[in-house]
């Protein structure tokens, strides 16, 4: 099986919910569709989303919840 890599596109905080009263986009284990959004990466007070840029299964993040991330830096890996 192949592993595509979902990467983010900025630096700043990556959070796995919308807020934090709110489930996570994406359990770890779940099935992702091209363009889903996976987190957001909070820059300055500014939210911005991360999609999924290819379909697959069994996501996993390689980030936990509003830890800092680079850009570029791979924040979950999807079986395609």
């Amino acid at each position: 099986m192949a592993k595509a890599e979902i990467r983010s596109p900025l630096p700043g905080t990556f959070y796995r919910r919308p807020a934090p009263d709110q489930p996570e986009y994406k359990a770890d284990g779940a099935e992702v569709a091209k363009g889903d959004t996976i987190g957001l990466v909070e820059v300055m007070k500014s939210f911005h989303d991360v999609p999924a840029e290819v379909a697959g299964r069994n996501i996993r993040f390689l980030v936990e919840d509003a830890e800092p991330v680079t850009a570029g830096q791979v924040i979950a890996e999807v079986e395609e």
